[in-house]
C-alpha cells in the first residue's frame, strides 16, 4: 500500500520589522490548515527564512524524489541525511 502524500506548505511572517520567520503548515481537508512547525529563530531576510523553511521541510521528508509522505499510522519526522542536495532557493547547508 502506498503512503499519501503530505500537503504541507511554507510561508513566512514578519512578526517585526526587518525579522522573519518561517512556518509550515499541513492540510487537514478542504478548508483547514493546521501549524506543524514553526522557525525557532528568525532571519534578517524573507529569501533567508524561505529557505530555511524548505530546509526543515527537506528535514521531515525521507525521500526528496517522492516527498512527504504519511507513515502508516503516524506522520513521519525522518531524515535521510547524507550529501548536501540543492532544494528550494540553493544548496542545503
Amino acid at each position: 500500500m502506498s503512503k499519501l502524500l503530505r500537503s504541507i506548505a511554507v510561508y513566512v511572517e514578519e512578526p517585526k520589522r526587518g525579522s522573519f520567520a518561517w512556518v509550515l503548515i499541513e492540510r487537514e481537508n478542504a478548508d483547514t490548515w493546521r501549524e506543524i512547525e514553526r522557525a525557532h529563530h528568525h532571519a534578517d531576510s524573507y529569501h533567508g527564512a524561505m529557505a530555511d523553511g524548505l530546509l526543515a521541510l527537506q528535514a521531515m521528508t525521507e525521500d526528496l524524489d517522492q516527498g512527504p509522505r504519511e507513515s502508516a499510522g503516524q506522520r513521519s519526522a525522518g531524515h535521510a541525511g547524507g550529501e548536501a542536495s540543492f532544494f528550494g532557493f540553493g544548496p542545503a547547508r
